[in-house]
This record gives C-alpha cells, sequence and structure tokens, in this order.
C-alpha cells in the first residue's frame, strides 16, 4: 500500500488516455487470465478480486455476499451471455468501476492508501508523468 492524493481529475484523464487505459487493461487482464484463453472465468475473476477484497472463507456470510457479488458482474459485464469475460467486457467493467470510485472521491484533493498495482496508483502516476 501507498499513500497518494488524488482527485477525480485524477481518474478521469487516466481513463481519457486511451492508450494508456488500454495498455493497464491488457495487462490486468493478462494477470486475471491464468489459463491465457482471452477470457475470465468467474473462478479467475474471483481469485482477482479475492486478492483485494478479503472474501472469507465457505462458512463465512461475506462468501454469499461475494457470490452475489460476482453473480451480477457476470450478469452485467457478459454481453454475449457466454459465461465468460472477454478483454472488451473486461475494459469495460472496469471503466465503469475506476469512473465510479473517481465520482466518489469528487473534487477536492483526498488522501487515499492504494495498492501499488491498483488503476487508482496508475491513474496518479500517469498524472505524475504528465507533470
Amino acid at each position: 500500500m501507498r499513500l497518494a492524493i488524488l482527485n477525480n481529475s485524477t481518474v478521469t484523464q487516466f481513463i481519457e488516455d486511451e492508450e494508456t487505459f488500454d495498455g493497464c487493461i491488457g495487462q490486468s487482464f493478462a494477470m486475471l487470465d491464468a489459463d491465457g484463453d482471452g477470457a475470465l472465468s468467474r473462478e479467475e475473476l474471483r481469485v482477482g478480486f479475492g486478492r483485494v477484497l478479503p472474501l472469507g472463507s465457505v462458512s463465512d456470510p461475506r462468501k454469499e455476499v461475494a457470490d452475489n457479488l460476482f453473480d451480477e458482474i457476470f450478469r452485467r459485464f457478459d454481453s454475449d451471455q457466454n459465461g465468460a469475460i472477454d478483454r472488451q467486457e473486461f475494459k469495460s467493467l472496469s471503466k465503469e468501476m475506476v469512473l465510479a470510485m473517481a465520482r466518489g472521491i469528487g473534487d477536492l484533493p483526498v488522501q487515499l492508501a492504494i495498492d501499488r498495482d491498483s488503476f487508482l496508483m496508475r491513474a496518479v502516476e500517469h498524472e505524475l508523468e504528465r507533470i
């Protein structure tokens, strides 16, 4: 974890830089696509989110919440309904989640502890490169 100061424009400018954002998506997608088949299964996505979110054990009530979350993600972002999320669907999912975080952050700078490999940290690094 690292401390960073950012606001919503830090994040939106990162997403608007299509080349940089697309490269970030490609790296993240490749890390999650454990079997290299070009699509994310529910399990691959669950493992990826599990690195960030403590999902709990099988008997943990949070597991049911996590199961419902993954079901909803697949219903919403598996646009071709093939049971997997391809790179374009993943980009759409990531963009929507990161923009939601940007809206939550707002216009005023905030200090956050963020994972060094997260989209938010990449947005901060993108902003620093532009200075």
